[in-house]
């Protein structure tokens, strides 16, 4: 008899100590000791169901983008670790802002993005409406930021979308609270499950 894996849990639920953002990249943090090395970013993006070469993609270019700017007044490391206490000297520009500088939730801008942006349903942002925010979000002549921002939307996008292709509030405060990876690991786990 084959065993089964545990549920993906997230460790850094509880913790207190953690910001929201640091929370929602704890994920990737596969083996839990603070740092993300790109063979766990590869697992992380797996683990949510994006293909082989999107994962290495991911993982490459998340890694060597952010790795040293986690690791302040250190050797530049060649493994490329990004260290989740220093996660948010990594937020970028054209972004919603709903994370603050310190990697806090702000509600009050997590509430613009559907206050602005969300015309066909209140609660829920459509491929087209997303397309305006990140449009309306963008800095002027930040180009290399206006393709992070729109890879990081895209990418939610297709993982948070539902049946009928919106990606609804409680999704989009999910991902932005760190538990949505979790929920989706575990429902494709549980799906995979079911087809043995």
């Amino acid at each position: 008899m084959a065993s089964s894996s545990p549920p993906a849990k997230n460790i850094y639920e509880e913790n207190g100590d953690l910001t929201p953002l640091q929370k929602h990249v704890a994920f990737f943090d596969r083996n839990h000791d603070g740092l993300i090395y790109p063979w766990e970013t590869f697992r992380g993006f797996r683990a949510v169901g994006c293909g082989i070469p999107l994962s290495i993609a991911g993982a490459t270019l998340i890694n060597i983008g952010f790795s040293q700017k986690t690791r302040p007044g250190k050797f530049p490391s060649l493994l490329f670790p990004i260290d989740i206490k220093y996660i948010h000297t990594c937020k970028h520009g054209s972004d919603s802002d709903t994370y603050d500088a310190q990697g806090r939730f702000d509600p009050v801008k997590f509430e613009d993005i559907f206050r602005k942006h969300a015309h066909t349903n209140s609660d829920a942002l459509t491929s087209d409406e997303l397309m305006e925010m990140l449009k309306a979000n963008r800095d002027p002549k930040d180009y290399k930021n206006w393709l992070v921002s729109w890879s990081e939307w895209k990418l939610l996008y297709s993982l948070g979308k539902d049946k009928n292709g919106l990606l609804r509030k409680e999704t989009l405060k999910s991902f932005y609270d760190g538990s949505l990876f979790y929920e989706i690991e575990n429902e494709r786990s549980s799906a995979a499950k079911k087809k043995k």
